[in-house]
């Protein structure tokens, strides 16, 4: 049993890495997984099927999302953001990248919309990257790091979400700890992310790139990667602003993404922003733009169910801390390592904290670590794999933007880009936190 997560997450990579379809590469992970302990195949799907309910929130949202950016988008609000970049930045490839990395923090913590601002943001400057030889993989760097540091880092939006999370499994398995500690603790491996996107940018990706010949994107992609023209702010675009800070507004009241969506697309119809008769082309283009997202978070929260409810993450984390002794250097590097796969495969950082709290908190406290320490190895753990995993959101948001027009590969220049620079820093000053703290 205590093979099964290792034995489906590396079938998930390595079909990824072949280039298969990231959702037929999860499903076959969890088939997987459900054989092998001991399920039967159709009751592996079941069960695969049961379990896509826990994203269901969360892939509404995005799809909400998706569209409410297509209405922005429809307006040319973001002609006027894009056409200002192109002035300023057109030449500057290092400052371009470290715009977008500020651009793509925003989005956890001060302007919490998360992904959605990357649809909206990217696709108009694909043309531009090309033009400078921007490798798209540094790009992709960038957006992976705001999408993720902040959170880990500071406790205000998703941060405070995620610190909240941290905190509660603590408490529940009997450590104790106050928030202040938990934000604290983390600094030390979001300080391991700031050097793996230092590097990225200005050693691995700092060199001219010639993008690859596209296959093609969707029409609506297709669209704003067009000839961008001077575009005068007008009466709609101040209706924009009001629907999106109202959306922003009601999010941030009522800590649901799907109603601050809602508040800003029927704004904008009710403004007559948008015309109602294009209604159905927006929401369509929206699932266009998002759908995949959604589709492959509601399969990796079925994967996750199966390794959940299997008892294979427990006894993953049983025989390692079985095999490991009272050496805290080498619990703390396991305990990672085994954080790293268990999110590989389910995806998502703020899912996985609650399982991995559960299970590391007792064999923390009887290896003599500190309150702070824990929260650093749960928290660590914990975010390490959303990054270059290919059921993370942090990587499908930035790879439905650069692939706007079929020249970004979501594995080889998501994903292994991501991975590289974030997972080995992240267990790097993880590791060196638990140990100091």
């Amino acid at each position: 049993m205590e093979w099964v997560v290792v034995v489906s997450v590396l079938v998930m990579t390595i079909l990824s890495l072949l280039r298969v379809n990231v959702i037929v590469a999860i499903i076959a992970a969890a088939l997987t997984a459900g054989l092998m302990a001991g399920l039967s195949i159709v009751e592996s799907v079941d069960m695969l099927v049961a379990g896509m309910g826990g994203q269901a929130n969360t892939a509404l949202s995005y799809i909400l999302l998706g569209a409410f950016a297509v209405a922005i988008s429809y307006t040319g609000i973001t002609t006027i953001l894009v056409n200002y970049l192109i002035k300023i930045l057109t030449g500057k490839k290092t400052m371009m990248v470290l715009v977008i990395a500020g651009v793509a923090s925003l989005s956890q913590n001060v302007v919490p919309v998360h992904i959605a601002f990357i649809p909206i943001l990217i696709p108009p400057l694909l043309k531009l990257f090309d033009e400078m030889r921007l490798d798209r993989r540094g790009v992709a760097t960038a957006l992976t790091f705001g999408l993720k540091a902040p959170y880990v880092m500071i406790p205000a939006g998703f941060g405070l979400i995620f610190h909240g999370t941290i905190y509660d499994g603590m408490q529940e398995n009997g450590a104790a700890i106050s928030m202040g500690d938990i934000a604290l603790s983390m600094i030390i491996p979001g300080a391991g992310m700031v050097l793996g996107l230092l590097i990225a940018i200005f050693i691995t990706y700092r060199k001219d790139r010639v993008a690859k010949p596209g296959a093609g994107g969707t029409e609506v992609m297709e669209s704003v990667t067009n000839e961008l023209k001077e575009v005068s702010f007008n009466r709609n675009h101040l209706f924009t602003i009001i629907a999106i800070i109202a959306a922003l507004a009601v999010q941030l009241m009522t800590d649901n993404l799907i109603l601050g969506a809602l508040t800003g697309l029927v704004i904008m119809f009710a403004l007559m922003v948008v015309p109602f008769k294009n209604g159905d082309k927006i929401v369509s283009d929206g699932i266009a733009m998002m759908g995949t997202i959604a589709f492959v978070m509601l399969v990796a929260s079925g994967f996750g169910n199966i390794l959940s409810e299997t008892g294979a993450v427990d006894a993953l984390v049983e025989v390692s801390s079985g095999s490991i002794g009272d050496n805290k250097a080498v619990i703390a590097l396991i305990l990672l390592l085994v954080g790293l796969v268990v999110t590989i495969g389910i995806g998502t950082s703020f899912g996985t904290i609650p399982i991995l709290a559960a299970l590391y908190v007792p064999i923390c406290l009887e290896a003599g670590f500190s309150p702070m320490a824990i929260a650093v190895l749960i928290g660590t753990a914990g975010a390490l794999g959303d990054a270059g995993s290919p059921a993370s959101d942090s990587t499908l948001g930035p790879t439905a933007g650069l692939n706007a027009d079929g020249k970004h590969n979501h594995i080889w220049d998501t994903c292994v880009p991501t991975f590289v620079h974030f997972n080995i820093p992240l267990v790097l000053f993880g590791w060196i936190g638990a140990i100091i703290l």
